[in-house]
This record gives structure tokens, C-alpha cells and sequence, in this order.
């Protein structure tokens, strides 16, 4: 009796072993797939942003942004003056601008320490730095039909968005560096990095990973 509790065990272990290993391949055909897809959007995307520019007249030549002066002048035409702009915006929306105009004290902080903090670990852990302008783009300035008010706004929310995604994408290389592990629970959109990691719990590939894992930064 002995004998076949221990053939049911192993029978058990290996059905066990083959569903796991049937689920990671699955969904590292997944991943795969959806790089791909991405590839592809990143293709078509670069297309579309051609024909927008076609379509609103204007083209960026050495980094910069030139409208024709058709467009230009429309744009000009549409742009509210300051007193009409202040005359319509709501009283509550500029009682609260303070507020939000304050974060740009932490936000510089987080800056100048994301920048340090590259220059200074990453070449230790061999980590490829993150190009910080392509992720900070502060070019609403340059639409003649915003106000100074509006293109003060879409400056600071430009500033301030792309530098979150610059963080995350700097912590996401230090996480996959030093915790390469997922989280036992489902998180909201995790970043990209995070479907490679290691399972919660998987101790045995954590250890025999874990170094592969910092070697591919």
C-alpha cells in the first residue's frame, strides 16, 4: 500500500510540474506577444504622427518645431486674451493653483536625486542610464493659440508627467535588479518590466535567477 502512495505522490508532483510548466511557457508566449504588438503599435503610431503633421502644418527639423505661417496665423487668431481667459475660468480652479504650483519644489528634488542617483549606482551595477529626454518633453510652449497662462500649464504638467515616467522607468531597472519577484497580489498596471520577474514564493528560482537577472541590464 506503501509502494502505491508513494507512485501517487510522484504522479501527482509531475502532473503538478508539467501544469506549471505549461502555464510559464504560455505566458511567456504572451509576453512575447504582446512586444510584438507593441513593435508594431510603436510602427504605426510613427505613422500617424507623419500624417499629423502633414494635416496641421507643421514639422520638427533639428529638434525643433516649425508651423507653416498659414497655420500660424490661425493659430494666433484663436488665442483668448488673459482677461477673457480669467473672466471664464472657474474662481474654485484658481484657488487651487497654489497648490498644485507647490509640487514643483519636491519635483525638482526628485529630479536633481533621480540624476545623482544614476550617475552615481548605476555604473556600479552596470545598469544602462535612462536618456532623460525621452521622457521629458516640454514643447506646448510653442502653440501661438494657447495664452501665457495655458502654456505656463501645459509646461508644468509636461515637466512633471514625463519626469514620473522617467522615475518609473529608472526604479524599474533597480527593481529588476535587486527584487526581480512579482507580488503575491495583482497590482493596477504594473510597469514593463514586471511580467519577466519571478514568481512569489519561487525560492529555488530566485536563487539560480536572480544573477542571470543582473546580468541582462
Amino acid at each position: 500500500m506503501m509502494k502505491y502512495s508513494g507512485v501517487l505522490v510522484d504522479a501527482r508532483s509531475s502532473i503538478n510540474t508539467f501544469i506549471e510548466a505549461t502555464m510559464i511557457r504560455r505566458i511567456d508566449e504572451l509576453i512575447l506577444r504582446i512586444k510584438e504588438l507593441e513593435s508594431e503599435l510603436s510602427l504605426e503610431l510613427e505613422n500617424e504622427l507623419s500624417a499629423i503633421q502633414q494635416q496641421f502644418r507643421y514639422k520638427i527639423e533639428r529638434g525643433k518645431i516649425r508651423f507653416q505661417e498659414g497655420a500660424l496665423a490661425t493659430h494666433k487668431a484663436l488665442q483668448e486674451n488673459l482677461y477673457h481667459y480669467f473672466c471664464d475660468s472657474n474662481f474654485m480652479f484658481v484657488l487651487t493653483s497654489p497648490f498644485i504650483y507647490s509640487l514643483v519644489i519636491p519635483l525638482l528634488l526628485l529630479d536633481l536625486f533621480l540624476t545623482l542617483y544614476q550617475i552615481i549606482c548605476f555604473p556600479v551595477y552596470k545598469i544602462k542610464k535612462v536618456d532623460r529626454n525621452e521622457y521629458v518633453a516640454i514643447d506646448r510652449q510653442h502653440l501661438a493659440y494657447l495664452n501665457i497662462i495655458e502654456k505656463t500649464n501645459c509646461m508644468y504638467c509636461g515637466y512633471a508627467n514625463g519626469l514620473l515616467s522617467y522615475a518609473l522607468e529608472i526604479g524599474s531597472k533597480t527593481e529588476e535588479f535587486w527584487c526581480p519577484i512579482k507580488h503575491a497580489k495583482k497590482t493596477k498596471d504594473p510597469h514593463s518590466r514586471y511580467q519577466s520577474f519571478l514568481e512569489y514564493g519561487d525560492a529555488e528560482g530566485y536563487k539560480k535567477k536572480i544573477s542571470a537577472f543582473r546580468k541582462t541590464q
